[in-house]
């Protein structure tokens, strides 16, 4: 596992991401006394439809004053929605150490380092006590986890009775081959896909209620459409998930759309209840 994590690492890594993100903010002559979290969103929602559907999933449900943690939280774009819209106190992990220092000075570049912790970690291994968080919250992370139930188990364990577990990931529908490169791995030995009726299937276990579940797909597609065509119309924007993954983004977008398209992944977010009785 302690090799696996390493190359799941060293295939997210990026050196110097906060440097170079604050060169871009320069190049946009925009003052870095006075940085808004929309001026970074471009790069800190490394996800499909990005801070859009970070606020949509978030409206699901009230979470106003909630403590939340965000289990693989990138560079913590999710982690400062809540807590600037939502008075949340959040804590993100993730596996890239680089991620995590990019992290923490974008909180203290946009003033929200007082609400907002970082912290390098396995998500199978979550450094918190039992029932800490109100709310866990996941996007586009269990495809890098090959134990599930232990990811799963974790989440349950670190949340609080009647907490909320809501996620965004890709998931196979098992229906051909999958070409890599993608957004989470160069290579299928990085990857470990699983099905939405696995997923149920070790949630339900676990003692969790399904209250929402939602197919994202369509929404997936219709994102990556609009994304071309501005691409092609004004070129990459100055802000955008190249100052992540340079010239990989491109074949890496274009593999997932392509596999959105031809059904054999899908996009799906939920929402899932901790039962009080576990």
């Amino acid at each position: 596992m302690k090799n696996l994590n390493k190359s799941i690492e060293s295939h997210y890594l990026k050196e110097g991401l906060f440097e170079d993100i604050v060169n871009l903010l320069k190049d946009q002559k925009i003052d870095l006394n006075n940085v808004k979290r929309s001026d970074i969103a471009g790069a800190d929602e490394f996800h499909v439809r990005g801070a859009a559907v970070s606020r949509e999933l978030a409206n699901c449900i009230n979470i106003k004053g909630f403590s939340v943690l965000d289990v693989g939280c990138g560079l913590g774009g999710p982690c400062r929605m809540f807590a600037d819209e939502y008075d949340c106190k959040t804590i993100g992990i993730d596996l890239c150490n680089e991620y995590i220092r990019t992290a923490n000075k974008l909180s203290k570049l946009v003033k929200l380092d007082d609400k907002t912790t970082f912290i390098q970690g396995d998500a199978t291994q979550l450094p918190f006590k039992d029932q800490s968080f109100d709310m866990v919250w996941t996007q586009h992370v269990q495809m890098n986890i090959p134990d599930k139930k232990k990811f799963y188990s974790e989440i349950q364990r670190v949340l609080k009775p009647n907490g909320y577990f809501i996620f965004y990931d890709i998931l196979t529908k098992g229906k051909g081959e999958i070409i890599y490169p993608m957004l989470w791995a160069s290579n299928s030995k990085l990857s470990f896909l699983s099905k939405v009726e696995e997923m149920d299937l070790f949630l339900t276990e676990l003692g969790f209620t399904l209250k929402q579940s939602k197919n994202q797909t369509q929404a997936g597609i219709d994102f990556f459409d609009a994304l071309i065509k501005r691409l092609k119309e004004f070129g990459p924007p100055k802000m955008g998930l190249n100052v992540l993954m340079g010239e990989t983004t491109k074949p890496k977008l274009m593999n997932l759309f392509a596999h959105l398209k031809n059904d054999k992944l899908e996009l799906r977010s939920g929402v899932y209840i901790k039962n009080h009785s576990k």
